[in-house]
């Protein structure tokens, strides 16, 4: 077999769920299950070269959605826009930051309000450049063009709303 022709080998995670047909949908939740953890590794490591090695995956994601587009933020609002059901998980994660000094809060009637300190943006930019040199830099070696890009982007969205769906129907059983 030449480089150039695809490869006939299924790599799954777990056999007993590719039996027959439907092989593609193993081989994409293997591929999802290794780019998670390598995302999450990223994040990390990212964030430890920015200048901070005590935040986890969660806690980054909290950081930079309370960062996002300089608006602030209801725990109700983090956890639809990072599709997080277990609200204390993200809860937990805005108290740390808040003891970091990387969110500021503001208690608004019954809602408290988050949005990134003056060191949070700090460091949301500092990542940003750390991500930049590191993994937007070697991004153009995988051979992705931006417009496949944001497909890829729009099939993860709709393969989400699937599981989504799916999570539902099984939690009815």
């Amino acid at each position: 077999m030449s480089s150039s022709e695809p490869t006939s080998r299924r790599i799954v995670s777990s056999r007993h769920l590719a039996d027959g047909e439907n092989w593609e949908a193993s081989e994409v939740e293997y591929g999802m299950i290794i780019a998670y953890n390598a995302f999450s590794r990223w994040m990390t490591r990212c964030m430890s070269a920015a200048g901070n090695t005590d935040l986890t995956p969660l806690e980054i994601l909290v950081l930079h959605n309370s960062n996002h587009r300089a608006r602030d933020k209801r725990l109700t609002d983090i956890c639809f826009l990072l599709n997080i059901e277990d609200t204390h998980t993200v809860n937990y994660a805005l108290r740390k930051l808040l003891k970091m000094e990387l969110l500021t809060s503001e208690k608004r009637g019954k809602e408290v309000f988050y949005s990134a300190s003056e060191k949070g943006k700090e460091l949301c930019q500092a990542y940003r450049t750390v991500r930049e040199g590191c993994f937007l830099d070697g991004l153009s070696r995988v051979g992705l063009t931006g417009e496949e890009m944001r497909e890829l982007a729009a099939n993860l969205r709709a393969l989400s709303g699937h599981y989504e769906q799916a999570s539902r129907a099984a939690a009815s059983l």
